[in-house]
């Protein structure tokens, strides 16, 4: 508990310093928006050519699209002290986090809160409202649940991707570029069904990189399309999990990480 009213605290002074210029922050939360717009724009340009992908509609897609869009802003939005932990390696200051009778991991959590992503994660929700509305979904408690698992285990999913940039920052000081395939990446790729993709993909990144566990699982099951895909609906039903277990794998390699730390800087 202590933990936690100490991160409000901090989460809560973040805030107030990113709103101090209130227009400025206001056109930043809405240019957020903006560009988000745009990268569904262009998924609706291919459908209004190719009218399904897949066996899926439009529709279908943007339900996908604004699931992972809202886990991805709210990854960014709280992690995104892992983000910008290069700077940290860089100039020395990690150095005065080791000190700190906190654990550097919550320290590191707790040093960012983006609060400008608002714009992506309202537009990943509108887009995701439209897309319910449009295919008229079946919702009820169990769904209800299960989405917001779904929802969680994403954000927890796209927050470990940022952990393993930051460790990663132990040895290359520069956060290793390869990881935005996996993060932006990844939005991209979960923007769609996972089943137009080849086996070895779809492998790859269901059993290693569970990005398909977060997003394209979640669906089949919320849209009721389990049994069109093949897929064992237990592995549908435990697949929102991976996100906390990879999280939770991550966090491992970054204890690592820390004890392998040694001090960088001018």
């Amino acid at each position: 508990m202590h933990h936690l009213s100490l991160y409000f605290h901090f989460v809560k002074l973040r805030i107030r310093s990113q709103i101090e210029y209130r227009l400025s922050f206001v056109f930043d939360v809405c240019a957020q928006a903006s560009i988000s717009v745009i990268d569904f724009f262009m998924i609706a340009l291919l459908f209004n050519r190719f009218k399904e992908l897949a066996g899926w509609s439009l529709w279908e897609v943007g339900f996908l699209y604004g699931m992972i869009g809202i886990c991805f802003a709210v990854a960014e939005m709280v992690g995104r002290g892992f983000d910008v932990f290069q700077r940290n390696i860089v100039r020395g200051d990690f150095d005065t986090v080791l000190i700190r009778p906190l654990g550097t991991f919550f320290q590191v959590f707790a040093h960012e809160f983006l609060l400008r992503r608002l714009g992506r994660i309202a537009q990943a929700l509108v887009v995701f409202l439209i897309a319910n509305s449009q295919l008229a979904v079946a919702w009820s408690l169990t769904k209800v649940g299960y989405l917001f698992i779904s929802l969680v285990g994403g954000t927890c999913f796209f927050v470990g991707l940022f952990v393993i940039g930051a460790t990663s920052c132990f040895w290359t000081v520069q956060s290793i570029e390869i990881i935005n395939i996996f993060t932006n990446g990844g939005v991209f790729m979960g923007s769609y069904p996972f089943s137009i993709y080849r086996w070895w993909f779809r492998h790859f990144f269901t059993f290693i990189v569970p990005l398909a566990c977060v997003n394209y699982f979640p669906s089949l099951f919320l849209l009721e399309k389990i049994g069109a895909s093949g897929v064992s609906p237990i592995g549908v039903h435990l697949a929102p999990c991976a996100g906390f277990l990879f999280l939770g794998i991550t966090v491992l390699f970054w204890r690592w990480g820390v004890l392998h730390y040694q001090s960088t800087g001018f």
